[in-house]
């Protein structure tokens, strides 16, 4: 069965705002990565219209390889979005869903292929209490923004996780990779 990540950038205190950050070669290079093991993206709508900025390279290269890298990764990526106001979307790799979240995702799952990844912090928010996410990719970076969108707004059950790994980047940066903690259900 394919694993459910959700892997996201945020503050420090814990706020999501790509315009907070500014991810160099080696995040670029770890995300590009990231994307071409990908199976599938779930992105909503914000998020979605935000990842469009990298087909403007895809047509026209930034000549940095690590952008231009992270444009083809993420321009051939399957890529499912879940909004309530887009009636289409153009992007060739895209397609919007049809069905409701939890419909899809059991679907996807029981697909063959590489694992599925929740890039957007309203989905990985809705998609936690329930407990369908199998690992947290949670890439902290080192600015306090002071206000923005919390990732784990609206939770109102505490959820337990274990630390699996960690991953350092030059610009400090930090990678935690968590997974549900099967030893302490709730």
């Amino acid at each position: 069965m394919r694993k459910l990540i959700a892997t996201i950038n945020m503050t420090l205190d814990g706020f999501c705002d790509h315009t907070a950050i500014t991810p160099d070669e080696e995040i670029h290079q770890h995300y590009t990565d990231l994307l071409n093991n990908a199976g599938t993206v779930l992105y909503g709508r914000i998020t979605y219209q935000l990842m469009e900025y990298w087909r403007t390279l895809i047509e026209k290269p930034s000549g940095e390889k690590s952008m231009d890298d992270f444009a083809k990764a993420i321009d051939k990526v399957e890529k499912i979005v879940f909004s309530q106001t887009l009636k289409t979307v153009d992007w060739h790799s895209a397609k919007l869903a049809s069905q409701p979240m939890e419909e899809v995702i059991s679907a996807l799952r029981q697909q063959p292929g590489k694992d599925i990844f929740v890039g957007s912090p309203g989905l990985i928010a809705s998609l936690t209490p329930p407990g369908l996410i199998d690992e947290y990719q949670l890439c902290i970076h080192p600015v306090i923004l002071g206000k923005g969108l919390p990732l784990f707004k609206d939770i109102n059950d505490r959820i337990s996780l274990k630390l699996i790994k960690t991953k350092s980047f030059k610009s400090g940066a930090i990678i935690l990779y968590y997974e549900k903690d099967q030893d302490n259900k709730l």
